[in-house]
């Protein structure tokens, strides 16, 4: 059985460090920097899961010397995605406003390729989670006042399921959790691919 702090991270969102802090992990922090530009022709599905791929494997080559060979690196990529558009981080507040104004009172796509694999080999294990979600119409008054929170400035899609966001969600269909970063069924669900227990790894943390 794996213990709780053979689990590498290889992300530095604070969003994936705090669903599964939640669950009592311990785990190690190491965020990876990978070429993420889109190729041609990708699917954004295609994307998501190169990119939790990659930072998997580099998460894997960094940690080779220093971590044990069975000890599992878990990767992660989310985006956006609006009339086949992916939508990022807001590069300022006027990207920020519109790219809500986009999303106003309109359905929208959120993909996450998760990346599961050990240190040591080819092991592993991956998958894509797709959730769709629903905003209310909003007005520019509150575009405007949302931006002003600071909130949507490092959020692909400008904005924030679990925070102040949440106010203008008015339905979603998939998992919670993707949407906010880490759909954790899904994690789960690669680790028992791999013969591994996550349950059983959250209840040995502290």
């Amino acid at each position: 059985m794996t213990a709780p702090s053979d689990l590498i991270l290889a992300s530095g969102s604070p969003r994936r460090r705090e669903l599964l802090a939640q669950l009592g992990l311990r785990f190690t922090v190491r965020a990876v920097d990978i070429d993420e530009t889109p190729r041609p022709n990708e699917t954004p599905e295609e994307y998501v899961l190169r990119l939790a791929l990659e930072k998997a494997a580099a998460g894997a080559a960094a940690g080779a010397e220093m971590e044990a060979s069975d000890t599992l690196v878990l990767a992660a990529d989310t985006i956006v995605i609006l009339d086949g558009e992916l939508l990022g981080k807001p590069a300022d507040a006027a990207e920020a406003r519109a790219m809500l104004g986009r999303l106003a009172g309109r359905e929208h796509q959120v993909a996450t390729g998760v990346a599961l694999r050990q240190v040591a080999g080819e092991r592993g294990a991956s998958a894509v989670e797709v959730s769709t979600v629903r905003f209310l119409p909003m007005s520019e008054r509150e575009i405007a006042w949302y931006v002003a929170t600071g909130e949507p400035m490092d959020k692909a899609g400008a904005y924030a399921i679990q925070g102040i966001g949440g106010l203008f969600i008015e339905a979603l269909e998939g998992n919670f959790s993707n949407v906010v970063g880490l759909p954790l069924p899904v994690v789960h669900r690669l680790f028992r691919e791999l013969g591994r227990n996550f349950l059983a790894t959250a209840e040995c943390a502290d």
